[in-house]
Formats: C-alpha cells, structure tokens, sequence
C-alpha cells in the first residue's frame, strides 16, 4: 500500500507527521519525495546502500575550437539564451534550456550537450525499515522525474524485502512534483493548519487530487491555534464529501523531538499528540 501524505503549502507538519507515521509499528519503506529540499534523511540518518545518478535535463557548450561564429544559431534560440560578445558566441547557463536544437542547427557542429549529472538518488536502510531519497542539485530542473526514479526505486525495494507499507512524503504545493508523487497511490493524506491560506492551499490541494480519483483523507494540524478556522474547515471538508482523518493540537515537543533525532512517536509514545497520530493512521490504513 502506497500513502502519500502532502499539503498544499509548506510549514503544515506535513514531514513531522510522515515520520510519526514511519516509526509507529513494524518496518515500511520511507521515500522522501520532496526532492527540492530533502530533509527526512537527517533525522533518520540511513545507510547508503545503493547511490544512483540523475540526469536532469543537459546544457549547451560551445566548443570554440570548431566554432566559427557565424551565430546562425542564435537566430534559432528561442530562450535567448545564445547571444555575440565580441563576435564570440555565448550561451547563458540560466537560460539554457537544454532543448539541443542549436545543436541541431549549428552548421560547424560545434556545440555539444553536456548532461546535467550532480543530482542524486540515495537509498539503504533507517531504523524502521528501508529508506529512499532524491536530491536535486541546486538551479538543476525537472524534479517530478526524480520523484518518480524515488518511487519506482521505492516499490523494487517493498516487494524484495516483503515491506507492505509505503510511506511517501511529498513536497508541498500542487507543481509537477507533487502530481508525480499522488500518481497511482492508494492514499493521499493532506495535512492543512487552520489558517486562510492553509484553508485555500488545502481546496487546492484536494482538487488536484481527485483529479486522479484518489482517496483523500484531512489532518487538521495545530488545529487548537485557530480553533474557529478548524471549524471552517472541517465544514468545508464535510459539505464536500471529505474523509476528516481527525485533528492534532499544537505541541511543542514536536520541535524538541526533532532536535533529539527522533520522532514524536520515538520520544515519548504515551503523549497525547503520539495517542492521536496513531488513531489517525489507523483510520487511514482501514
């Protein structure tokens, strides 16, 4: 069972929470899908078992030797990312899109596609199981790609190692990378706060969703801040058909639990916030 637990705007819980899950019972597969800004891995701090590269995307190089400057190519860039500069041909790194039509074009040949090789996808073993991670490089693109290499990595591992459960921990907001990591799940948690913009960001979040026709369950986090806000939502989370997983209050040992290493759940499981993940997820698994 694949459950991707996301939230339509950064700062709800939503990693907190994905690592309550993770370290409930027994061993999952963890895949930490924001791949723009992982973070998991340093509060588990798993083994490198495997580390594979990925390519996002290439960039154009001239070689000057060949090149003559002519500049028929910038005539077909279509980023503006070619330009003269002392009858020298030069393309902009930032603009570049890596499309190859100048490439292509250039009657000398000389420009060649270098990939864009320093992102990585690292997976191995943390202490509740097996762990899978992307990490983009910074300025690199297409990180729904890499969403979908964790995922894919994720599923080899769960059917070697016989591990049913699948937790994903996606990026906030309804981008590429989030759709690549709800595709074909069989749960998608959204954790929303009891705020105007988590409110909004959550109608986003739930519209992108079933879009897919994916079962979709609400977490009210920090609901006692707002308690009116919490209110609002879950009306709004009833008068559209939606599954309320239930609330959890706002605690500062959540943020005391992280600096330890350890999740809510490893640092104290008979506290109230603990008691309340664990109803939640089994409401989800059932």
């Amino acid at each position: 069972m694949e459950i991707a637990i996301i939230s339509g705007k950064g700062g709800t819980g939503k990693s907190s929470i994905s690592a309550a899950f993770a370290t409930l019972d027994g061993n999952v597969v963890l895949a930490d899908c924001d791949v723009d800004a992982a973070n998991l891995f340093l509060l588990f701090n798993p083994s490198t078992e495997e580390e594979e590269v990925y390519v996002a995307g290439h960039k154009a190089v001239i070689n000057y030797s060949l090149c003559t400057g002519c500049g028929y190519c910038i005539d077909f860039c279509r980023f503006d990312a070619i330009s003269s500069n002392n009858d020298m041909v030069v393309v902009s790194e930032v603009s570049c899109d890596g499309c190859f039509l100048c490439s292509h074009v250039c009657p000398e040949k000389a420009i060649d596609m270098i990939p864009n090789n320093k992102s990585r996808m690292y997976s191995g073993s943390f202490r509740n199981g097996k762990m899978v991670f992307g990490r983009l490089a910074p300025g690199e693109e297409n990180s729904g790609k890499l969403v979908n290499m964790v995922r894919n990595k994720a599923r080899k591992i769960s059917e070697e190692n016989g591990l049913e459960i699948i937790i994903l921990d996606g990026p906030p907001g309804i981008g590429c990378p989030v759709i690549s990591t709800i595709t074909g799940v069989d749960r998608v948690v959204i954790i929303t706060e009891p705020t105007i913009s988590g409110l909004l960001d959550l109608q986003r979040a739930v519209g992108v969703s079933r879009k897919f026709n994916l079962p979709v369950y609400i977490i009210v986090n920090k609901f006692d801040l707002n308690f009116s806000m919490t209110l609002e939502i879950e009306k709004w989370c009833r008068n559209n058909g939606l599954v309320s997983a239930g609330r959890l209050g706002f605690d500062e040992r959540m943020v005391t639990s992280m600096v330890m290493g350890k999740s809510i759940i490893e640092f104290d499981d008979n506290l109230e916030i603990s008691k309340g993940i664990r109803k939640i997820w089994n409401r989800i698994l059932n």
